[in-house]
């Protein structure tokens, strides 16, 4: 469609857009999509063209898009109070209402939250904590933190060293030296395929101590994990894994940060990951699912036990010195309230692992016997088909291949269905909003089923 407007040349020559290749958007050989508008799992954009976003954007969008409540509560908040800061005891309506939402939906443990604006920041905000917590209890060399391969955790200095996937390190002198893998929780790539799920569980706690037999316990403060493998292949954990990594971190005295970005507040079926899967978290990483991306918001949710800590280190020192000038923004506050109290009206969470379960069914079912799927998979309202050259010996295509890009691009082209194909193997991932329905979910896999048999036959 022709439009009487420079937008799409403003777009190549002035935006800077994320995780893009730079070169081939100038050329013109990356396509440009301006979304105007949204309702429940479906968005607009300029040309017209009505999509099924079965990725929920980023998956963010948990309750849909056109959600008025949370608009108006924006508007509301804006014409209010849009500013004031949260330093020195200040605070909002908005944030301290919000603050006791989270803990009365967060573990029993937890005790405190810090908002930021984003789960990269989020992160940082961890990583500061568990350090500053340390040197308050004397222990000064109890610093280094451990991350797991295909973990991800933002895409800073700090946290794009947790994250591990090669994307984000290369090029940017990362990780930083404080940072440690470990084995991911990947039981469809795990090197000896003879291993059952319980002995590839017993293979990454092993990795596991002898990474901290290498390094020393009393060098190491923290492991940080996502309930669920995100971006790194969405990979739900092995039966046991969690409770056995837990075992190890309380021996050894490691606090654990879950990285709850993506699972927090519904995704997985439950309200957190961490109560999924019986995770007892000294920090929670917390951002999406606070305001369904209607407001940039992010927070750290403070366990009791470190909670102590922080308190005799300011008497000890004086005041934190840790603060975003955006911390606890008022109008991202208005958001979350208004969005936790719809994840609530709607049953949204309820729906997400009932309408989820029918998803991931159905994929299998569809999927499965396919020649080259190798593996589908997920939990709740998040999803995976992983692509393989060969399925008896799990051969991989090359990656110059892009099999998961050329079926995610046959899903838009052919049915308007948006699926992401992630960024390190041939996976395509699906985390549609929590309002999918049944019949939605049936669109979703009858447009999967298509792309593959058009790419792969």
């Amino acid at each position: 469609m022709l439009h009487n407007d420079k937008l799409e040349e403003w777009d190549r020559e002035n935006f800077f857009h994320p995780s893009t290749h730079l070169a081939e958007f100038a050329r013109g050989n990356v396509p440009q999509r301006v979304i105007t508008g949204g309702s429940g799992c479906h968005i607009e954009d300029r040309d017209g063209n009505r999509l099924l976003d079965a990725f929920a954007g980023l998956y963010c969008v948990n309750v849909g898009y056109g959600r008025s409540e949370i608009a108006d509560a924006i508007a509301e908040q804006a014409k209010e109070l849009a500013y004031y800061h949260s330093y020195v005891g200040h605070g909002t309506e908005a944030s301290i209402t919000l603050a006791k939402m989270v803990l009365d939906r967060a573990p029993d443990h937890m005790s405190k939250v810090y908002f930021g604006q984003s789960g990269s920041d989020a992160n940082e905000t961890n990583i500061k904590l568990v350090w500053y917590y340390n040197n308050i209890l004397g222990r000064p060399e109890k610093k280094k933190i451990i991350s797991r391969w295909r973990g991800y955790h933002g895409s800073g200095l700090m946290t794009g060293s947790l994250t591990g996937l090669e994307l984000f390190h290369k090029k940017f002198d990362l990780p930083l030296s404080q940072v440690v893998h470990t084995e991911a929780p990947y039981y469809y790539r795990r090197d000896d395929l003879s291993q059952s799920e319980e002995e590839f569980v017993a293979h990454c706690v092993a990795e596991l101590e002898a990474l901290i037999e290498r390094e020393g316990a009393d060098t190491i403060a923290a492991f940080i994990g996502e309930p669920v493998l995100g971006t790194g292949g969405i990979v739900p954990p092995p039966n046991g894994y969690w409770p056995a990594i837990q075992a190890v971190l309380d021996r050894h005295d490691i606090l654990l940060i879950a990285d709850e970005v993506v699972t927090g507040f519904g995704r997985l079926g439950t309200m957190f990951g961490s109560e999924h899967y019986g995770m007892r978290p000294d920090l929670i990483t917390i951002a999406k699912g606070l305001t369904s991306a209607y407001a940039p918001l992010s927070g750290s949710i403070v366990s009791e036990k470190m909670w102590a800590v922080l308190e005799q280190g300011t008497d000890e020192n004086g005041p934190i010195g840790h603060g975003w000038t955006y911390s606890a923004h008022p109008i991202g506050a208005a958001a979350g309230v208004a969005n936790l109290e719809l994840i609530d009206k709607l049953g949204l969470v309820e729906n997400a692992g009932s309408v989820g379960a029918y998803l991931n069914a159905e994929m299998a079912s569809a999927l499965s016997e396919h020649a080259n799927v190798g593996d589908v998979r997920g939990e709740g309202m998040i999803c995976a088909v992983e692509f393989v050259s060969d399925k008896k010996t799990r051969s991989f295509f090359d990656a110059s291949d892009k099999i998961g890009p050329q079926i995610a691009a046959k899903l838009l082209e052919q049915n308007n269905v948006i699926a992401r194909a992630m960024p390190q193997g041939d996976i395509l991932g699906f985390a549609p909003p929590f309002c999918l329905t049944k019949s939605e979910a049936d669109q979703i896999v009858a447009a999967t089923h298509q792309a593959v048999k058009s790419v792969l036959g």
